[in-house]
């Protein structure tokens, strides 16, 4: 899943929270308030939702130790616009590890208030080490804060020693410089401050639309606490192996990433893509992208960004993020003719430009790492990644190598719990059949391990994100029904493209 926030859209996170410097200071437990008090104030944005607060949530960095040192999350909600058609509070689950649910809910607040008409009040909260709530720093060197470095792919030949290196100086500046609030960002107490953001509220139960990242935190919320839920949508969602959580996530990229690429590759071969147009037919489409690669493994070419040249890991994984949307399928193209053209100079995307701020690179790898523990065999990782690269070219070995966690110097304070069907069924499932991200097949086990909790809907679409993401009228009318009227489809169904 892991998806990283992009450096515009944090400027306004922090914009929307006043407490933005204050909160990445842990605060002592007698200068803290009280869980429940939550001092709303107007955090409105010009794009963005009428009426949208903000506040801040005090909560402890340890719950085995409640009276102890603690952190400031910060909060947003939107209130119904029609309160006598109002039936309970909807939370906005952010994906990554490291996405923003203050931003989501800018994002999509209009959008969920046109769809639900009132029905609720909708909330969303930064979790720890995001956007305006408690930060942690591992205080990392700017090339190993780079998209392509914190992804770990493989040098052009398939050697990993580059990888085994930065993923082992990682580790030891984050055990460095973290301290117990970096050790503190997992699922299960992002699970709890979800929780304790409910009681804040007032609320009995909790309804929820979590994406990506967010089915899995979602997913653990219900196990922990079948009782609190109302209406519960996992959209988008990964395998929920609790021995594998994260790693297994990035291993089904490969697979995920060549289910995908059709849709690319029709396309950029269509005529009318007239100038973005890559080739005649499809089927050449896969072939171009890998000598194109190739090439760019031997002779980087020279970008627009002093200092950062297209390489071929660069343009895999352009071609990985692109694959998220096909709004992002221009772009590529572009990109791809700059590298073609022998006078060009390639644009690269934002997110390749430019290191991550290090706060955001902090909490992506810390609560992968925290959430369980990783093999550390670096020969196994070898031979993972020479296997993957030859199943899976396009994603050349990346999903399979070596990251910080096999190195993590503090064992994860608690197993993930496993997802099981005891509970009551409450839960509503989405899916696109081609996401690069979240795979089909992923989806399947969490579907399967919700047993009759659960009920699934199938979007012949590709692409990462389905409700109000990718104009699927089918998909999205049966999200809106069932959260604004509670009905939901007796048995799995499918809607077409």
């Amino acid at each position: 899943m892991t998806t990283y926030p992009h450096y515009s859209q944090r400027a306004v996170l922090l914009a929307l929270s006043a407490a933005a410097v204050a909160a990445s200071l842990v605060t002592p437990a007698a200068a803290a308030p009280a869980a429940g008090a939550l001092d709303w104030r107007s955090c409105a944005q010009p794009n963005g939702p009428a009426g949208q607060e903000c506040a801040d949530l005090s909560v402890p960095v340890d719950y085995r130790d409640p009276r102890g040192p603690r952190l400031t999350l910060a909060v947003s909600r939107l209130r119904s616009d029609r309160p006598e058609a109002r039936r309970g509070t909807l939370l906005v689950i952010p994906g990554g590890p490291g996405g923003s649910g203050v931003q989501r809910l800018t994002q999509k607040g209009d959008a969920l208030r046109g769809q639900l008409k009132g029905a609720y009040d909708i909330v969303s909260l930064d979790p720890r080490g995001v956007g305006g709530s408690t930060t942690a720093s591992c205080q990392l060197p700017a090339d190993d804060r780079r998209l392509v470095n914190l992804r770990g792919w493989p040098d052009a030949d398939g050697a990993i020693a580059d990888n085994v290196a930065r993923a082992r100086r990682t580790a030891e500046a984050c055990a460095h410089n973290g301290g117990a609030v970096l050790r503190s960002f997992t699922t299960a107490n992002e699970v709890r401050d979800i929780d304790r953001f409910r009681e804040a509220l007032g609320e009995r139960k909790l309804s929820a639309w979590g994406v990506s990242y967010g089915t899995y935190v979602g997913a653990q919320y219900a196990q922990k606490y079948p009782d609190r839920t109302d209406r519960w949508v996992l959209d988008s969602n990964g395998d929920p192996d609790p021995s594998r959580v994260a790693r297994g996530w990035l291993e089904n990229m490969a697979q995920a990433t060549d289910d995908r690429f059709p849709d690319f590759a029709s396309w950029a071969a269509d005529p009318a893509r007239g100038d973005l147009r890559l080739a005649q037919q499809a089927n050449d489409v896969r072939p171009l992208m890998l000598d194109l690669a190739s090439r760019l493994d031997r002779t980087p070419k020279e970008s627009t960004t002093p200092g950062v040249p297209l390489t071929g890991n660069l343009l895999r994984q352009a071609l990985q993020s692109a694959l998220y949307s096909d709004g992002a399928f221009p772009q590529l193209a572009q990109l791809v003719k700059q590298a073609q053209d022998p006078a060009g100079k390639p644009v690269l995307p934002g997110a390749l430009a430019a290191p991550l701020p290090d706060q955001d690179a902090a909490v992506t790898v810390a609560v992968i790492c925290n959430d369980v523990a990783w093999p550390a065999s670096v020969p196994a990782y070898e031979r993972a990644v020479a296997a993957d690269r030859a199943r899976h070219p396009l994603t050349a070995g990346m999903p399979a190598n070596i990251t910080p966690c096999s190195f993590w110097k503090d064992a994860p304070a608690e197993q993930p719990a496993r997802i099981t069907s005891d509970g009551p069924s409450d839960i509503l499932m989405i899916q696109n059949l081609r996401d690069p991200a979240t795979p089909y097949f992923g989806a399947l086990k969490m579907r399967r391990a919700l047993g009759d909790r659960a009920r699934l809907v199938t979007v012949d679409h590709g692409g990462h994100g389905v409700y109000l993401g990718n104009g699927n009228a089918c998909g999205d009318r049966t999200v809106t029904a069932f959260l604004a009227t509670g009905e939901r489809p007796r048995h799995d169904t499918y809607c077409a493209d």
